[in-house]
């Protein structure tokens, strides 16, 4: 007799290891799960890219929980309201050119959106290196949060893409691993991260 405890245990082992094998090889990886990489799934996904976002903390969306100052509004220009209407996020104008969006609506609605378009989204998993061959980047290698944040010694896992995305904003994370491990000159009066 197996106990429902059991049977439940094995489902949420079962998926997972469905999901992250099917993970390993993948057209896209973004690094980090802000409101701009899961804008950029949506829309690599549904054109058909396998996508995987990895985000280190617990909860994907990056900032934009907080709003301003933790009121939970931000405001969005005219530019932004396409994208917004194809996740079916509301908006109100509050004068010419700016709207009001709820940022909780906002963060779960570009959660939901993604996943729906078919990316995946791997949640307390942290981007500790970079794949460099044949001179480009061509992957990530991956460890739990966890694990990374208590320098373990674990060894970590290794996922193959044709693109990665730095999405971690403002530290822009992988760009300068990029730039240290492979020698990479940056696009910048100095060449690096500024």
């Amino acid at each position: 007799m197996t106990h429902t405890e059991v049977l439940i245990t094995r489902a949420i082992i079962d998926s997972y290891y469905e999901k992250l094998r099917n993970a390993l090889a993948v057209d896209v990886v973004l690094v980090g799960a802000g409101p701009s990489s899961l804008v950029g799934a949506y829309y690599m996904a549904r054109a058909g890219l396998n996508v995987v976002i990895f985000e280190r903390t617990l909860a994907p969306g990056g900032g934009i929980w907080g709003g301003g100052m933790l009121f939970n509004e931000v405001v969005v220009q005219d530019d932004a309201i396409p994208i917004l209407n194809d996740f079916g996020i509301s908006h109100k104008p509050i004068r010419p050119g700016y709207h009001s969006v709820d940022s909780v609506e906002l963060a779960s609605g570009l959660i939901f959106g993604a996943r729906k378009a078919g990316a995946r989204i791997f949640n307390a998993i942290t981007v500790q290196d970079i794949v460099f061959k044949e001179n480009k980047v061509s992957g990530v290698v991956i460890n739990w949060t966890p694990v990374d944040r208590l320098q373990m010694h674990v060894d970590p896992l290794v996922v193959v893409s044709k693109v990665v995305v730095d999405g971690t904003g403002h530290p822009s994370e992988i760009s300068q691993l990029a730039a240290q491990k492979a020698g990479i000159r940056l696009n910048t009066p100095t060449g690096t991260i500024m």
